[in-house]
């Protein structure tokens, strides 16, 4: 039995990632024989402001070395907004410095990789060329944030922003709300409904019943971020009772 070292970069205040990802890699251990641990590191950030997002992301070289020193097998960035404020593409950019940083000299690098390229990567696989979003950020992030999402060739049709800027109280949102939520979104002649946006925003128990619901595709940012992880492991992609992302081919 093979056990997987999960490294996770979030933000000092965030209260999800550390339980959504844990959680389907639990359920997907019930149905396959690799095993997983989890090591996370701290940026510090608080409210979800462009300031604040810009001074995070100049700790995440900081919390990669440090994750590096635990030899975890997989590396992931786990703020998807503060990837996408800085601009068109910078999913990239963000890989290549914490790939750089997370070098270790007696032994292999760690696989990097960011829940914002996570999903715009999942969204590709589904073939979703048209989506719609919801959100917990003031109106001018999410639209930054589709805005990043069209510049990688995914038009967003519609979304929905619940203007939480605290993101303590982002952690604190009800995700049974989302299903009525889902209903406010327009997604009409959509491919797929981003239903969280953002990995603070918990979502993970209304992912698989809005997605029975609506008949097509919901992921959110969590769900993309699992499915990478597993990828760059080279595991089979599968998590029960996750959406269409992430059950079985």
């Amino acid at each position: 039995m093979t056990t997987h070292r999960i490294g996770m970069i979030v933000p000092s205040s965030n209260t999800t990632m550390e339980t959504e990802i844990p959680a389907m890699l639990r359920a997907r251990e019930h149905t396959h024989p690799e095993r997983f641990t989890f090591h996370s590191a701290r940026m510090r950030m608080r409210n979800v402001t462009p300031a604040e997002l810009v001074a995070m992301d100049e700790q995440s070289v900081r919390c990669a070395e440090e994750l590096a020193d635990a030899r975890v097998d997989v590396l992931a960035y786990a703020c998807l907004v503060a990837i996408m404020a800085r601009g068109a593409g910078y999913h990239r950019t963000s890989t290549e410095r914490l790939s750089a940083a997370g070098v270790v000299p007696d032994g292999p690098t760690a696989p990097v990789l960011t829940s914002a390229g996570a999903l715009v990567d999942a969204l590709h696989h589904l073939g979703a060329r048209r989506v719609s979003v919801i959100a917990p950020y003031e109106k001018p992030l999410t639209a930054t944030v589709c805005g990043y999402i069209g510049d990688e060739g995914i038009e967003v049709h519609d979304s929905l922003s619940l203007e939480v800027a605290d993101n303590l109280e982002v952690g604190r949102l009800d995700p049974a709300n989302l299903q009525r939520l889902a209903k406010e979104v327009d997604t009409s002649g959509v491919d797929a409904l981003v239903l969280s946006a953002c990995v603070q925003m918990p979502s993970l128990a209304a992912i698989q019943p809005v997605q029975d619901a609506l008949g097509i595709p919901v992921v959110s940012s969590a769900v993309a971020t699992v499915w990478q992880i597993l990828r760059a492991l080279a595991l089979d992609p599968v998590v029960p009772n996750a959406g269409a992302l992430l059950a079985p081919r």
